[in-house]
């Protein structure tokens, strides 16, 4: 979709090139048919793709990670078109100054949701696509890294004060109409978290247009899963 002159997925992948601290961009697409405009988009754009599960994304962000064997990983989830650079850096620069199997700035949901930024070990990831049984844990990714503190070693970075209720990713339509006028009014390369807070403290009004879908939405369902699997 075409956002502010840009696809969402072009957005996503110039806001992490701009970090400091990565290396090489990857997108971890599916093999469904539906998703051939994103390989060719990749193709022509010279952006290293990958298409794997559709369910199983922690098979498919292991298959495409396997290709190159870094010894630490970012994930980036592409429904973050506002995705700061900074903040980027700060978590993998987290996970370095105390060699880290794990850091984020999820788990305690301090960040607004769209800000989303998890950095690994590549023998982490490989552990826990190797042990994870879970569907939660298979569809999104990092559960069980979270879910074993006592296999890894984590830290979380969080938001002083919490930004938690704060939404800017993309998943309905209100999210969209969201994002495009936020873009709208900030531009192109300055919608960094500093500038969106202060953008909403001018026109709180912007937080109204999606402010009431619940966080992690598509997560909670994938636990509901797990719980009625456990039952029958």
């Amino acid at each position: 979709m075409d956002l502010g002159g840009k696809t969402v997925l072009e957005r996503v992948i110039s806001r992490v090139r701009a970090a400091k601290l990565v290396d090489e961009v990857v997108v971890a697409t599916t093999l469904d048919r539906k998703d051939l405009p994103i390989v060719a988009w990749c193709a022509t754009n010279g952006i290293r793709v990958f298409c794997g599960s559709e369910d199983d994304v922690l098979d498919r962000f292991y298959q495409a990670a396997r290709l190159i064997q870094p010894e630490v990983l970012l994930r980036i989830t592409a429904d973050c078109p506002l995705i700061d650079p900074e903040i980027i850096d700060q978590v993998v620069s987290l996970r370095h100054k105390d060699n880290l199997d794990y850091a984020n700035n999820v788990e305690h949901e301090t960040f607004p949701d769209g800000l989303d930024v998890e950095v690994m070990k590549w023998e982490a990831l490989e552990r826990a696509w190797k042990e994870a049984t879970l569907g939660s844990e298979r569809e999104h990714v990092t559960p069980y890294i979270r879910n074993h503190p006592e296999f890894f070693r984590l830290e979380v970075l969080d938001h002083e004060p919490s930004l938690a209720g704060m939404r800017w990713t993309l998943d309905r339509s209100e999210d969209f109409q969201f994002l495009k006028q936020v873009i709208a009014e900030l531009g192109d390369e300055t919608c960094t978290l500093k500038a969106v807070l202060r953008l909403l403290q001018k026109k709180p009004e912007l937080c109204k247009i999606n402010g009431s879908i619940v966080r992690n939405e598509g997560y909670f369902k994938s636990l509901a899963n797990d719980s009625s699997r456990v039952k029958e």
